[in-house]
């Protein structure tokens, strides 16, 4: 085998890797910098830019005219998605499954109890050197729902489970049964939205779940009930959130907004119980060696001719 590999992270970093030499393959580093290292037409294996947007994401796919894989470092694939229509035909797309599910899990938790405990408020107040002591709802005896249980969804209910909730409900786009209980179709959120106290969105973007959580969705919620967005910013409606939290009646937790980055002067940024944090639940030490180890088995595995782990899709 004689092929290129473009890695946003330098191979000498990266553990594991298949020797160049025993190999035939040629790693360029290439982190969306505005030269490419290499003629993109030689590629064949191609590891996504990590947090680069769209546009650095599928800059090069075209002219890829021999890749076979193309290997993203985040859960989600829809950044390439408008570049795979330029790809030739078995590509394989895959994700990062099993790298960011504890931080993205940890973030999850950190946004539900920072928001039901008033922890901006606290932030706030000391700003001020106010004392701003009371009674706060508690996770504990909470009915959580999480929308989307893939592997991250697995990851936040293993980490929900200290917490002594008094429910956790599941859904995702094909109902089956797992260790800790059933997973309802999305058809079934209606009857299950007003039983929750938190509705935690841990699903891919797709044609389906773009706006899911639209003023539909969003006006079953019960009263006070607290919306976590960890997935994409489109899954909700921000026009929608907006009307709803503007009332009061229900809170947010958005780790991933629409637009985003989230412009100065744009309303959620003020939004009446909405915290945000700017996309960071991947983004964590614990991301890189997770990184390095998913890049390092896949390369080898195409070395190998085995199958490639995360297949999201493969083009045709």
């Amino acid at each position: 085998m004689t092929a290129d590999v473009w890695l946003p992270i330098a191979a000498e970093e990266i553990d594991g890797l298949p020797d160049s030499a025993d190999s035939g393959l040629t790693y360029h580093f290439w982190d969306g910098g505005p030269d490419f290292p290499a003629d993109p037409a030689d590629c064949a294996f191609y590891v996504v830019p990590y947090m680069k947007g769209t546009e650095i994401a599928v800059r090069p796919m075209a002219a890829m005219t021999s890749v076979r894989v193309v290997q993203t470092l985040s859960a989600g694939t829809d950044h390439v998605t408008p570049g795979l229509g330029s790809l030739p035909p078995g590509v394989a797309l895959c994700n990062a499954k099993g790298v960011h599910e504890a931080s993205t899990a940890e973030l999850t938790l950190a946004l539900i109890l920072a928001s039901l405990r008033g922890i901006p408020g606290f932030v706030r107040g000391q700003d001020k050197e106010e004392w701003r002591a009371g009674f706060y709802p508690a996770l504990a005896d909470r009915s959580v729902l999480i929308v989307g249980y893939g592997s991250i969804g697995a990851a936040i209910e293993d980490r929900l489970a200290p917490f002594e909730c008094a429910r956790v409900a599941r859904v995702a786009r094909s109902p089956r049964t797992t260790e800790r209980g059933p997973v309802q179709a999305l058809g079934e959120l209606p009857a299950l939205l007003p039983q929750a106290d938190v509705v935690i969105l841990s699903t891919p973007l797709t044609p389906d779940t773009h706006h899911l959580a639209d003023a539909a969705f969003l006006s079953r919620m019960k009263d006070g009930a607290l919306l976590v967005n960890v997935a994409r910013g489109p899954v909700v409606d921000t026009k929608a959130l907006l009307a709803e939290t503007e009332t009061g009646r229900i809170t947010a937790a958005l780790d991933v907004t629409d637009p985003e980055p989230l412009p100065p002067g744009h309303p959620l940024w003020h939004a009446r119980g909405v915290l945000i944090s700017p996309h960071v639940g991947g983004s964590t030490s614990a991301f890189l060696p997770r990184a390095k180890r998913l890049i390092a088995e896949q390369i080898t595995r195409f070395t190998r001719g085995e199958p490639m782990r995360n297949v999201v899709l493969t083009t045709g």
